[in-house]
């Protein structure tokens, strides 16, 4: 559900510059990214077999999100969301 929220909220944001300039979708966008970290870190103590392809790193980029926002590079988030989350909703939806 995070990542659809997040595919709608970037619905007409078609560059990075849009994207840098409203703060709006930002904010919106990593606080998604924040509850699929969290979600795939609760799924992982309760079935620590339990495997996506770059857990840990979608793990300790919720931790950064959510304890070191100061040091959250755009441009980082963008890629995520360019290049990333598209199959990360394919593997999740291959597991239901």
């Amino acid at each position: 559900m995070a990542i659809d929220l997040i595919e709608k909220f970037t619905v007409g944001i078609t560059d990075f510059n849009l994207y840098q300039n409203d703060l709006k979708t930002q904010s919106a966008v990593e606080r998604q990214l924040a509850i699929i970290g969290e979600a795939l870190n609760q799924l992982k103590k309760v079935k620590p077999d339990f495997e996506i392809e770059n857990d840990k790193q979608i793990i300790g980029f919720r931790n950064r999100l959510v304890h070191a926002y100061d040091s959250i590079d755009n441009s980082i988030v963008w890629a995520i969301i360019n290049r990333h989350l598209k199959n990360l909703k394919e593997e999740i939806q291959a597991l239901q």
